[in-house]
C-alpha cells in the first residue's frame, strides 16, 4: 500500500525533525487518515509501506526515513538521490 502525505504538523521548530503528525490519503483505497511520525516510520521500515508527496503537476517524491546519529528517526523526501524539503512545503495542521 502507498499513501500520499497531504499535510503535516510541526512542534518545537521548523525542521524535518519537528514533524510530529502527518495527514495522508491511501493511493489505492482513497481512505484518509493521520498518523504520528513514529507510526509512519514503523510502517515504512517494518511493514514495507510506501509514502510520497505530490506537487500540482503530479510529480511524486518518495518519503524516506532518516536515522540521525543522535535523536529519533524522522521523515524526509528523497528525489534523484538527494534529500529534499517537500514535506516542509505541505500545508500545516
Amino acid at each position: 500500500m502507498a499513501i500520499q502525505i497531504t499535510a503535516v504538523r510541526l512542534s518545537g521548530g521548523t525542521a524535518h525533525e519537528h514533524i510530529t503528525h502527518l495527514w495522508w490519503t491511501g493511493q489505492e483505497s482513497g481512505k484518509t487518515g493521520d498518523s504520528t511520525r513514529a507510526q509512519i516510520v514503523d510502517w515504512i521500515e517494518n511493514q514495507a509501506g510506501k509514502a510520497f508527496t505530490s506537487d500540482r503537476a503530479g510529480h511524486r517524491t518518495e518519503v524516506g526515513v532518516v536515522t540521525p546519529a543522535r535523536g529519533e528517526k524522522y521523515l524526509r523526501t528523497h528525489a534523484d538521490g538527494v534529500w529534499t524539503n517537500n514535506l516542509l512545503a505541505l500545508p500545516r495542521r
